[in-house]
């Protein structure tokens, strides 16, 4: 018992460890957030409730079994030699063999640590699933100031075609201001998930579509201008602000859609704190690349040692040897000690036995009882201790499945992780590249030596570059927290 206080003293306390604010966490960072989850998923508090509740098996498994008490009356005393029997009372305590009930305790003990082994895989998947939307949020939040950046750019540009088209003979740059597309600022501070990257398909759908709209865009652009040389009143040229018109509409549009979505998955995301889905989430602006180094041996020593799916099958292998020797003690007899008393009245004079005085009888009779339990049918132990020597074989082979399991999990995620790296640079060297290309293009448009379709189209693929970028940042953090959760969250410093 005082070893098994000690163990619950240590998980007791490495559980309220991992509850504990991170230091030098903000009101509302996303480590904050995993303390609200941590504290309020109805989830994570059933699976930890039922932790404590799988501790309580433990004193109940080394308990003594509850002592029998005979209670035994004669409606009419019984004449003995003794005097006359009225009663007998009988107490016995029965007692297992020898280490019984240190294996039954030991049993209870990695059962429970089973449970906690399930509380910590359900608290690294809701931590997942908190990043997965903490980033889904960071994406959408940089693709709607990705859009409103753009926009600015287009009622740039649609100032600067209103102009030329009311001085159609300037025939120079001078008087107008090229719009600089400014690079997006990005925060230092980041985290993943894979689902996050799904969930913002629709994002990349909206993309699409603004760049798949470009030949429709056009020609709506071409009758219109086909509209305006029909009509005498248009002034030449004013074809080019109707089409920078029509995009800055296509753009408005894809404004409203990412602020309609943000509010849907601010909703998920408060759901998993357990809060009113109208509480307001404090997102970061931008997403940015989470610092991660890699290292094949140590992240796989991280996962044998950590992983909570691994402990599980550990424990539950334990937990079936410790029942294995406790059936093996159970085959054996059961030692009984007990105590009975029998409640003797004086008997009446007997004149056929005049040498019995009632004075001579009535003396109360105390008997010390022992017993022993005769376990002779010896199929049904056997064959207990069989299935229990499967069940932990079973577990033994569970671990090793498992393990191979996270073992080609890490090295698809690894993979992943390099091609979303890959993609990250890909595009920041093509948005760079974009931006140059835009200023030049809109430089050329001013001074009459580029049409407006090729500003658009390169105001179009800048934009696309930027969206991508954002994807390709959630789906290489998404990767390394997949990694992290791998080896559980605990051991990654998050």
């Amino acid at each position: 018992m005082k070893q098994y206080n000690i163990n619950l003293l240590f998980i007791l306390l490495l559980g309220f460890i991992i509850t504990l604010p991170v230091k030098g966490q903000t009101a509302d960072s996303l480590d904050r957030y995993l303390e609200i989850a941590g504290r309020n998923n109805p989830g994570l508090n059933a699976d930890f409730l039922v932790y404590k509740a799988s501790l309580e098996k433990v004193p109940q498994a080394g308990a003594w079994s509850d002592p029998t008490l005979d209670i035994g009356f004669f409606l009419k005393p019984m004449d003995i030699v003794g005097g006359r029997q009225i009663a007998d009372f009988t107490l016995m305590q029965m007692f297992p063999w020898f280490g019984t009930k240190k294996a039954a305790q030991t049993e209870a003990s990695h059962m429970a640590k089973m449970a906690y082994e399930k509380f910590r895989e359900t608290r690294d998947n809701l931590y997942l699933e908190v990043y997965t939307q903490w980033y889904i949020l960071s994406t959408l939040a940089e693709q709607l100031n990705n859009n409103r950046e753009n926009l600015q750019l287009l009622k740039q540009l649609e100032e600067l075609a209103t102009r030329k088209v009311s001085s159609p003979f300037s025939g120079s740059s001078s008087g107008y201001t090229v719009p600089t597309p400014s690079p997006a600022t990005k925060s230092s501070s980041a985290s993943p998930t894979s689902g996050g990257v799904a969930g913002m398909g629709s994002m990349g759908g909206s993309t699409t579509s603004s760049a798949t709209t470009s030949a429709s865009m056009s020609s709506m652009g071409s009758s219109g201008s086909s509209m305006s040389s029909g009509m005498g009143s248009t002034a030449p040229g004013m074809s080019d602000v109707l089409r920078v018109q029509l995009e800055m509409v296509e753009i408005e549009n894809n404004i409203e859609s990412l602020l309609s979505e943000i509010a849907a998955e601010k909703a998920k995301f408060n759901a998993l704190l357990n809060r009113p889905m109208d509480i307001e989430v404090t997102i970061p602006d931008s997403i940015s690349k989470v610092p991660f180094i890699f290292d094949e041996g140590v992240s796989m020593g991280e996962i044998e040692n950590q992983n909570p799916m691994l402990g599980m099958f550990e424990e539950e292998e334990l937990a079936y040897r410790a029942k294995r020797e406790m059936d093996q003690k159970m085959s054996y007899p059961m030692f009984g000690i007990g105590l009975q008393y029998s409640l003797i009245g004086k008997s009446k004079p007997d004149p056929m036995n005049p040498g019995v005085t009632p004075e001579m009888t009535g003396m109360d009779m105390v008997m010390p009882m022992f017993s022993i339990s005769l376990p002779i049918y010896r199929n049904k132990y056997k064959a207990q201790q069989r299935e229990s020597r499967f069940m932990w074989q079973s577990a033994r082979e569970k671990y090793n499945n498992t393990l191979n399991v996270l073992r080609s999990d890490l090295f698809k995620l690894k993979q992943q992780l390099d091609n979303a790296e890959r993609k990250v640079t890909l595009y920041q060297k093509q948005e760079q590249l974009a931006r140059v290309t835009y200023q030049l293009v809109v430089q050329e448009f001013v001074t009459a030596k580029s049409d407006l379709t090729n500003v658009i189209q390169v105001q179009r693929q800048l934009l696309d570059y930027q969206l991508r970028q954002a994807e390709a940042l959630a789906d290489y953090n998404t990767k390394v927290a997949s990694i992290r959760k791998l080896h559980s969250f605990i051991s990654s410093n998050n």
